[in-house]
């Protein structure tokens, strides 16, 4: 299947490892914000916005599994075969991988099926089978900036992340050396400001800010009202992005900041519900949602509420009666829950080209999207395949479906988003509950790119 996968060891020397992790950090605590301080929007928030806006599911998710194709049906959606031949290219693959507080083996495991498909249905990159090296970064400053430096000295021609705790460790000095870095998602101010070399896949506020002004313009509302936890992360942009947003779609916005721990929200939500609250949007973790939703019940709220993936947990539906989640709008990343293009592709590839993958978690279709997403950002790409080329391609790749996306579609001419110029996709999903708290059915809101 013309794959060749190369592991690199972050095992150096502990004296050699420890002096350049120093040196790593430091130049990603600057790009943080210590001495280099990004837009006040892009301060806090980031984590929420795309840290917690997940698909349906994951960690006690409880979707539906997308049903398994059969052989004929897989070899369908896999598509004809165009083997790629030639020289391999060398693409950089940096995961968390499997450590002692996490465990996401399984994105390496979709990263070797996605380049197995890739090369024997979609001619590699140029005609040229991909040869994946891949390195884990175990949730370790310094294991991840190796990780960075020895893609770099592996001559790889661009990099390729999926999940990890220390992203910006690891950019570093892949930024430093030029590399096309292409990213599912990051809260790291450093990737996301970046215009010379990386390539975002999600809108970073499409879940949190655009998401519900779309909602509550669908249904003709005049008013929107943000429930939010009070802490840094997550009143950021909804203090400073969020008015500004819903003023220019006509809404007028009200913030409410709700201390986190508290139990029983009745009393600080009565007068919210009196005051015709227009839209609801909750904003926060499970425990924190669970006593918004019931307080707004409380408080005999009946309108329309919104939310994000994270406050929709097994928990949740445990606390929550199925008559206030059955309607509930919340964002998405991927269409995971349902059989829809977006799971049928992805479940075809993995289990034609992998076993054990759980293809109801997040983790493995969003590694599945940044792959195939950066292999479709190429596909014009001819000649010589070097780090100069690749981000040429990138730049002038036409507006298209990001693979695994749910009909989201992708641009990368810094002009997705006015905030952070590597995103490449503007917009989000949004997933409609049933009565159990599953998603019923998604659809794209907000402009996608292009």
């Amino acid at each position: 299947m013309n794959l060749r996968v190369t592991r690199v060891s972050t095992d150096r020397p502990a004296w050699r490892r420890s002096r350049r992790a120093r040196a790593r950090l430091s130049s990603a605590a600057r790009l943080s914000g210590l001495t280099r301080r990004p837009p006040v929007q892009l301060v806090a928030v980031l984590a929420v916005g795309v840290g917690l806006v997940a698909a349906c599911g994951g960690s006690g998710g409880g979707t539906t599994a997308t049903p398994a194709a059969s052989a004929g049906a897989a070899s369908a959606l896999l598509g004809p075969v165009a083997r790629a031949t030639g020289t391999p290219v060398k693409i950089g693959i940096i995961t968390e991988g499997k450590s002692a507080i996490s465990d996401m083996s399984a994105q390496d495991t979709v990263a070797d099926a996605t380049a197995k498909w890739l090369n024997e249905h979609r001619s590699g990159i140029a005609g040229h089978p991909i040869e994946l090296v891949k390195c884990d970064a175990l949730g370790d400053p310094g294991k991840a900036a190796d990780c960075g430096n020895r893609l770099v000295e592996a001559n790889v021609a661009a990099v390729v992340f999926g999940e990890t705790a220390v992203m910006a460790a690891a950019w570093k000095p892949l930024h430093d050396a030029h590399l096309p870095v292409m990213l599912y998602a990051t809260s790291d101010a450093g990737p996301l400001l970046d215009k010379d070399s990386t390539f975002v896949l999600s809108d970073p506020t499409a879940g949190t800010i655009g998401m519900p002004i779309s909602v509550a313009k669908s249904l003709g509302l005049k008013k929107l009202t943000a429930i939010v936890i009070d802490v840094p992360s997550a009143v950021g942009l909804e203090t400073t992005v969020a008015p500004a947003q819903a003023k220019a779609a006509g809404l007028d916005f009200n913030l409410v900041r709700i201390p986190p721990g508290t139990a029983d929200m009745t009393p600080q939500l009565q007068p919210v519900v009196a005051g015709d609250p227009g839209l609801v949007f909750v904003l926060g973790n499970d425990s924190f949602c669970i006593s918004a939703f019931n307080g707004l019940r409380a408080a005999g709220f009946t309108g329309h509420i919104t939310s994000i993936a994270q406050c929709v947990t097994d928990a949740t539906r445990k606390a929550v009666p199925g008559s206030l989640l059955n309607g509930m709008q919340i964002s998405a990343s991927s269409p995971i829950g349902l059989d829809n293009p977006s799971t049928r592709l992805y479940k075809a590839v993995v289990t034609t080209y992998s076993k054990g993958v759980d293809t109801s978690q997040q983790g493995g279709m969003s590694m599945f999207s940044a792959l195939a997403g950066f292999q479709t950002a190429v596909a014009r790409l001819t000649g010589d395949i070097t780090p100069t080329s690749v981000l040429s391609a990138i730049r002038s790749m036409p507006s298209t479906e990001l693979p695994g996306a749910g009909g989201l579609t992708f641009e990368c001419d810094g002009k997705a988003s006015t905030l952070a110029s590597s995103v490449c996709t503007r917009g989000s999903l949004v997933a409609t509950l049933d009565a159990k708290g599953q998603p019923r059915s998604y659809q794209v809101v907000g402009a996608s790119a292009g």
